[in-house]
């Protein structure tokens, strides 16, 4: 039965996952590993606990603002990777320029944006806009680049424009590229934020969390990463659901995977 195949392999995954955490706990306790140095889970669960009205203001504050960092990432990702997707002159000319910005290090940005827009929301936003969209432009333009000769030979000969195609064939067709990136892409943005908030701004998790480490406040610490892990795991699992209900087509089923 597939289903309870699939049900036994999540049950096994979440014990794995919560043996884990009681050998990280042991560990704390058999060592006497001091909290300053690592926390116990028992320890840090109960500060997020204990300091969840004070953080849940900066959880919104870090959610806002690397949705909003992630939504017009998206948006340039987009637009830049079918452009270079179906012109071969701005691939090269692009393609290059992308690639070189990508590989400079965003805490050698942050510096900059708040030179331009002072401390605080806008730099963040800016941050984690710049560090998510790369994987959208090369997933969108490796998706455009797929699309078969063959087929559009035969929509051009059936009268199409290069819009046409690009629209009811070569976008629908970079789908599971798209989605595939969108699940490191909000990754990505959530590091871009919390990076610009450790930097320049006054709330947010990643202030938090700078805030506490000055203050050797290392369970804070950790409640702040487990915060942002959680949040990162949320929203993949939200990406996920999408993508099986919209590239469901694309996706491999289980059952038909030899065993």
């Amino acid at each position: 039965m597939p289903d309870l195949d699939n049900l036994r392999q999540k049950a096994w995954s979440a014990g794995l996952i919560v043996l884990f955490f009681v050998a990280w706990e042991l560990f704390c306790l058999m060592t006497g590993m001091s909290d300053l140095i690592l926390p116990r889970p028992s320890q840090i669960f109960t500060t997020l606990i204990q300091k969840f009205p004070i953080l849940w203001p900066h959880i919104l504050q870090t959610l806002a603002t690397t949705m909003l960092g992630f939504v017009f990432g998206v948006a340039l990702g987009v637009v830049l990777g079918a452009i270079i997707g179906v012109s071969k002159t701005a691939y090269d000319t692009c393609y290059p320029l992308l690639v070189g910005f990508s590989s400079i290090p965003k805490v050698a940005i942050v510096p900059i944006l708040v030179l331009w827009f002072g401390s605080g929301t806008v730099p963040a936003v800016l941050t984690a806009l710049s560090i998510c969209f790369f994987p959208i432009v090369v997933n969108i333009a490796t998706g455009l680049a797929t699309t078969e000769p063959e087929l559009e030979d035969v929509l051009k000969a059936l009268g199409a424009s290069k819009f046409d195609i690009l629209w009811n064939v070569g976008l629908p067709r970079t789908m599971p590229f798209f989605f595939a990136s969108l699940k490191v892409a909000v990754s990505y943005a959530f590091v871009g934020a919390v990076l610009s908030e450790t930097v320049a701004s006054n709330r947010g998790i990643g202030n938090v969390m700078m805030t506490a480490s000055s203050n050797f406040n290392v369970p804070l610490v950790f409640a702040g990463l487990f915060v942002l892990a959680g949040l990162g795991v949320a929203l993949y699992v939200v990406f996920s659901l999408i993508e099986g209900r919209v590239t469901g087509w694309a996706t491999r089923k289980n059952d038909l995977i030899a065993t």
